[in-house]
């Protein structure tokens, strides 16, 4: 047997047991299998990763690992400039696209609520959900780790809390998206784009005092649903200028 040492660093420790947290750790292989192999066998999603020191090296995740070899594996940078290195990621994707799994239905709600294309249903299976992911290069949020394991994920983030609104500002931070905020934009069930209308034009379906406090409305021209800046849209307004500090 072989025997290689790795350190995972920053929120790449939250996929590790307590043990092999923030500290260098052997791990016994036989053969020279590719490095991310045993990454993945130690529960780190490849979606997670952006580089991997191999002896101070960068190197590719099909990189052989041979008897004593020290690997340095980390997160996706925000913060700085890696471009000299071996990125592990196709380029990012200039818009930002989600696919939610079948658990995040709240979490979908709180995106599409901000403004964020982000496609949702409790029929999608797991290939469904990669190959969408794929087709139209959308980042799957999920809480299964499993998915983001799969050879054919390109970008895709564990959500780490069971909280709905937690969850809303993981994805927030993690992705940078406070000054893309786009509400009142989109419909909640559908995801399409809304279209704004007429007060007369959707007056016969507003409730008496909807018809008399409001002025501005929207339609899905989907599932034809109304929209109107009300107390959702005020919360929402609320929500986001109170975010905390990532």
């Amino acid at each position: 047997m072989n025997t290689a040492w790795f350190r995972f660093y920053e929120e790449l420790n939250d996929f590790l047991p307590p043990s092999r947290k923030k500290h260098s750790f052997s791990v016994s292989f036989s053969g020279n299998p590719p490095v991310k192999e045993i990454i993945e066998s130690q529960g780190v999603p490849h979606t997670e990763i952006d580089l991997i020191l191999v002896n101070g090296q960068s190197v590719g995740f099909s990189q052989k690992l041979e008897d004593g070899d020290q690997v340095s594996v980390y997160p996706v940078f925000e913060g700085f400039d890696i471009s000299d290195v071996t990125h592990l990621r196709v380029k990012p994707l200039r818009e930002t696209r989600f696919i939610c799994d079948v658990h995040l239905g709240r979490l979908t709600k709180y995106l599409r609520l901000a403004g964020f294309d982000t496609l949702y249903s409790t029929e999608y299976y797991d290939s469904q959900i990669i190959a969408l992911s794929v087709s139209g290069r959308r980042i799957i949020l999920t809480r299964d780790r499993g998915m983001l394991k799969n050879r054919l994920v390109t970008h895709g983030y564990w959500i780490r809390s069971a909280n709905p609104r937690e969850q809303f500002l993981e994805v927030i931070n993690k992705f940078d998206l406070r000054r893309n905020f786009l509400p009142f934009t989109r419909c909640l069930e559908c995801n399409e784009s809304l279209i704004e209308v007429s007060k007369d034009e959707v007056s016969a379906r507003l409730q008496p005092r909807t018809r008399k406090y409001y002025t501005v409305f929207k339609k899905c021209p989907v599932c034809e649903r109304i929209f109107w800046e009300g107390s959702h849209y005020e919360s929402m307004k609320n929500y986001i200028r109170n975010l905390p500090d990532a």
